[in-house]
């Protein structure tokens, strides 16, 4: 079977210190995954290991059944998969409209080219004209993105995130820094912006992990300890003494 997103024995050393341990995960298309675990349990280093700005000690990263670990960022979001950071990562000089503009035109074919006036590209305004709307930022389309609120500037990532098209998006604490009425209308625009897509992120915040994600996977010190369904893994035992605890419960409304 091939699998949107697969990781075999993965582990990686930083000097003598190993900081994953075998991973093993097993992602089908169109699942939404949130990964979870203690700070320092690798969360960060397994999603630099997927998107490329780490390189594997050994195993390997496949994506839609190809090998990838090796390859650079850019060659690996060229096959489908684009993520987004902790930190906001746009170009705060740039308009709204302008920063979609920039995930799009390579995937449209344009590449590196000075030879287009860019308000003659239909195709590629179109294009960012729709994902305007997907996120939500009609109002803001020629705001520069430096001042935006802290909100909108994370929708507009998620909107760079997914210009380009790729199937498989992660997203590392999107949520992060969010009042709950914020963080409750990113849950919903996450879930909107990647229907049929493959979504995996990283998240503390258990809410949003019972809301969002088809699975979880707990890491703990580097393994992959447990990988199910966010029911499953709030009944796993391993699960609460490694982690969770009363976290899952009070997520869930229990007491």
């Amino acid at each position: 079977m091939t699998y949107a997103l697969e990781l075999k024995d993965l582990r990686k050393n930083f000097g003598k210190t190993e900081i994953i341990r075998g991973a093993q995960l097993a992602v089908n298309a169109g699942e939404r995954i949130a990964i979870i675990g203690p700070n320092g349990a690798g969360k960060s280093t397994l999603f630099n290991l997927i998107s490329g700005r780490l390189t594997p000690t050994s195993g390997d990263v496949l994506l839609n059944g190809q090998r990838i670990n090796g390859k650079k960022p850019y060659e690996i979001n060229r096959l489908g998969l684009s993520r987004s950071f902790q930190i906001t990562n746009i170009f705060p000089k740039l308009s709204v409209f302008e920063n979609l503009r920039c995930g799009v035109l390579w995937s449209l074919g344009y590449k590196y080219t000075f030879l287009r006036f860019l308000s003659r590209l239909d195709d590629a305004n179109e294009r960012t004209e729709a994902l305007i709307r997907q996120v939500g930022l009609e109002r803001k389309r020629d705001v520069l993105a430096v001042n935006l609120t802290y909100a909108e500037q994370r929708a507009l990532e998620i909107g760079v995130t997914i210009a380009g098209g790729a199937d498989v998006i992660l997203l590392d604490e999107p949520t992060a820094g969010m009042s709950k009425t914020e963080t409750a209308h990113f849950i919903a625009l996450i879930k909107h912006v990647t229907v049929g897509k493959t979504l995996l992120t990283v998240e503390h915040d258990m809410g949003v992990v019972f809301g969002l994600a088809d699975k979880i996977a707990v890491v703990v010190y580097g393994e992959v300890i447990a990988f199910d369904t966010p029911a499953a893994v709030r009944a796993n035992a391993r699960v609460q003494e490694a982690y969770l605890g009363s976290a899952v419960a009070d997520a869930q409304g229990g007491h």
